[in-house]
Parts: C-alpha cells; sequence; structure tokens
C-alpha cells in the first residue's frame, strides 16, 4: 500500500515551529515540497517595528529597495536605497513594499530568529530580510532559486503558490523585477502573525498584504548558481597556477592556412587543462530537472567534472578570437544600406578583413563554426576557409551567406575594398 503523500499544513507550537522533528522535514519536505506551519511561533512578538526598519532602509550601507505597483495600469516601479526619509513621504496610500536585507546583521532580537533553523548547517543560512507592505502591496508573482521560510510579523499577508511541476517560468520583460508573465495559483492561504511558509527553490509563489499593512520576515539560504560557483574557482585556481604553465604545440604539424581549429588542437586544450574531464562528441546530451541541458556534469565513471566537447569547443574558439580589449574593431559610424549592400554585392565587391579582427573556424558535422573576435556564427564551411583565409573574399552567395557577410560588416570586422585596394600584390 502506497504512503500518503505529505501534507501541505501542519500546526506547529512553541516547541516545534517546523510541527515535525527536523529530521522528518528533511526528509519530506526539504527542497521537494512547501509546507505551511499554522502557529509555528504561537508566543511571536514583532521585533522590529515599521519606523524602525524604514529608518534601518535610510543607513547607508543598508540594503533596500522599495517597489511599487500601479493596479490600474499594471505597472511596477522599483527603487534602491538608501533612502531619506523624504522618499518615504511621496509614497502612495496601498500598493508598495519595502525590502530590507541583512537586518539580522543589525538587530540582535532579529537574530534570534535564526535559533529555530540550527538545523540547517549556518553556511547555508543567507539573512534574515524583511518586507514591510501597505495594503495590496507584493513584489509580484515571482520564483526564488532558494530555500526560504517566510514568517508572518506583522498583519496578514495572502499567500498563492503554484505547485504544478510544468508551471511557466517566463518573466515579463516591463519590469526590473523578475516578475512572472504567468501565474496560475494551485493553493492559497492567509497567513497571520507566527504563521510560517516554507517554499523550496522554484516554487512560483505571490505574496500580497490584505486587510492594512504587513511585515514578513525572510529566512532565505545561500545557494550559490553554477556561474558563481565556477567563476570564483577559476579564480581560485588563477592565483595558484604558475605563469609558464601554458597552451603548448611540440607535435605541430605545418598549417593548411585557412585557420582552421582542428581536433589536434583541442586536444592539447584538454592538455593543457588537466583537471577537466571533456566527454567525447558523440556522448548523450543529459538534461537536468528543469530540461536545460547540464553545461557541466559528472563523470559517471570517475566523478571527476566533466564538460562536454561541443562546449568546450565553442569556448575556445570565442577566447582564442578575441584581441587585447584595448584594440577591437570599431564599427562603422552608420551601417551599410540596403541598397549599398545590394549595389556591392551585384558587382561582387572584394571584402578585406579588419587588421584587429581574429577569425578562425572549426567543423561541425558537414558545417562550421567561424569565430571572429569572440563571436560565433554558423556558416558553411568553404566560406569559414575564404574568410579565414589570407585574400580578399568577394560579396557573394547564398542569402544566408549574405546576411552573415552583412553583419561582419556592420560590426567592422570586414570592409569593403576599392578596385585598387583588391589587386593581389605582385
Amino acid at each position: 500500500m502506497a504512503r500518503n503523500k505529505p501534507r501541505l499544513e501542519i500546526r506547529g507550537g512553541t516547541h516545534a515551529p517546523l510541527g515535525m522533528p527536523a529530521a522528518r522535514f528533511l526528509r519530506e519536505y526539504w527542497q521537494k515540497r512547501p509546507l505551511l506551519v499554522r502557529g509555528a511561533f504561537p508566543a511571536w512578538r514583532n521585533p522590529v517595528e515599521p519606523d524602525d526598519l524604514a529608518g534601518l532602509a535610510c543607513e547607508e550601507l543598508s540594503l533596500a529597495r522599495i517597489a511599487i505597483h500601479d493596479p490600474k495600469h499594471d505597472r511596477w516601479t522599483l527603487r534602491t536605497g538608501p533612502f531619506a526619509e523624504a522618499d518615504f513621504s511621496s509614497l502612495p496610500a496601498t500598493h508598495w513594499t519595502l525590502l530590507v536585507q541583512d537586518v539580522d546583521k543589525w538587530d540582535a532580537d532579529v537574530a534570534v530568529l535564526l535559533a529555530p533553523f540550527a538545523f540547517i548547517p549556518s553556511w547555508r543560512i543567507d539573512d534574515v530580510m524583511i518586507s514591510y507592505a501597505e495594503e495590496g502591496g507584493s513584489v509580484g508573482p515571482h520564483i526564488d532559486q532558494y530555500d526560504v521560510f517566510l514568517i508572518q510579523g506583522l498583519g496578514n499577508r495572502r499567500w498563492q503558490i503554484d505547485v504544478d511541476p510544468g508551471a511557466p517560468t517566463a518573466f515579463r520583460d516591463d519590469a526590473e523585477l523578475r516578475i512572472l508573465r504567468e501565474f496560475a495559483p494551485s493553493h492559497e492561504w492567509t497567513l497571520e502573525p507566527g504563521d510560517m511558509l516554507y517554499l523550496p527553490p522554484g516554487v512560483p509563489h505571490h505574496g500580497v498584504a490584505v486587510g492594512g499593512p504587513c511585515m514578513t520576515y525572510s529566512v532565505g539560504m545561500r545557494a550559490p548558481s553554477q556561474a558563481d560557483l565556477l567563476g570564483d574557482l577559476v579564480d581560485h585556481l588563477l592565483e595558484t597556477l604558475p605563469d609558464e604553465a601554458r597552451y603548448a604545440d611540440p607535435d605541430l604539424a605545418p598549417a593548411k592556412g585557412d585557420g582552421e581549429i582542428d581536433d589536434a588542437a583541442i586536444a592539447r586544450v584538454v592538455r593543457a587543462l588537466p583537471w577537466l574531464h571533456v566527454e567525447p562528441a558523440s556522448a548523450p546530451a543529459r538534461v537536468n530537472a528543469a530540461g536545460i541541458a547540464d553545461a557541466c556534469d559528472h563523470d559517471a565513471t570517475g566523478g571527476s567534472a566533466a564538460i562536454p566537447a561541443s562546449l568546450l569547443r565553442a569556448w575556445f574558439g570565442r577566447f582564442i578570437t578575441r584581441y587585447r580589449s584595448a584594440h577591437a574593431a570599431a564599427a562603422p559610424a552608420r551601417p551599410i544600406g540596403n541598397a549599398a549592400f545590394a549595389r556591392a554585392a551585384a558587382a561582387r565587391t572584394l571584402l578585406g578583413r579588419n587588421p584587429w579582427s581574429r577569425f578562425a573556424w572549426m567543423r561541425e558535422g558537414r558545417a562550421a563554426r567561424l569565430f571572429v573576435a569572440g563571436e560565433m556564427h554558423e556558416c558553411t564551411v568553404a566560406l569559414a576557409r575564404a574568410l579565414c583565409g589570407p585574400e580578399p573574399i568577394p560579396l557573394a552567395g547564398s542569402p544566408r551567406e549574405l546576411a552573415l557577410l552583412r553583419t561582419l560588416l556592420d560590426a567592422g570586422h570586414l570592409a569593403l575594398l576599392r578596385p585598387a585596394c583588391a589587386r593581389r600584390p605582385r
């Protein structure tokens, strides 16, 4: 007989803010499903007054924001602190929220709120953020990529969540806040002081102040992204690597003069990065729970960091064609017009390369990846060879090839040559 699915709403108590032992919470809810705990803090006393929070938002080192919603036109405005007292007097009567981060570092009474969460490693806890909202105030429906415990401290807030695994995750492009474009809640609760809502990462949710002003205490976790982890690791490695450890090619064979980055060169890149395990190009793509192909994965045999060969090749092509930042191709003052481009194409006008633009290419199946000054383009092998070779090339080709040549012209990597400039040296 199958076990009953864990409930999403339970009651807590003075000595059980989670409503259950911590081990059970971690096993059944942590990073798995939301949990509403009614009366998690039955003897709740609000540790910070709204005026004190506003005063903290005026401190020079505070991290504070104000989100304002115009419900009539559905417009959002985001202001960042620190603020002045006059900023608060100019706010509308309703539909705004003040958010102040790291309040536990400023206020000892707020820091006490972290004690019930000692079952989580202290290094995983980020901060206690406090939000004060007037009637209707919110930050819109959104998604957090970290675990958060939302403790209701003053007034009431209506929380809506969507536990559908296929919930839309696209954001609006007309607001500074990362507000979901679509949101269809599956559950709704109104929290009172002392209630607590736990949300694992990735759950769409929306909290709105109802019945007057409210305050919510958010205990958030540290969850660095892969980009943050890898970026900092690379910075750390850079501090330890000797300058003489470099890309080397003692086995170099004569080049063909066409700018190709061949498989032998990629093999040397791999040897220059000994701590990486590169998956063969034929390895199947791995997909994570969000439906996104993982950039880095774990080698099933050795447990070392594995990176797909295609990703490594694309990175190296971009990297090796970037020139020193002080010397980059300058785009022309005006892009070439349609008429001028058509005339040049009809005349098969020759194109020259900007000396500050590096060109290279590598095979990708039967096609090619062209790399120009750190940018990657798809094209035919023949066009890639021509663009990376030593001779001027004619402005000609299929519509797709002409579109690529125009892109490179408008970026300043190529230039139309006058007839006198196009003659080959004798």
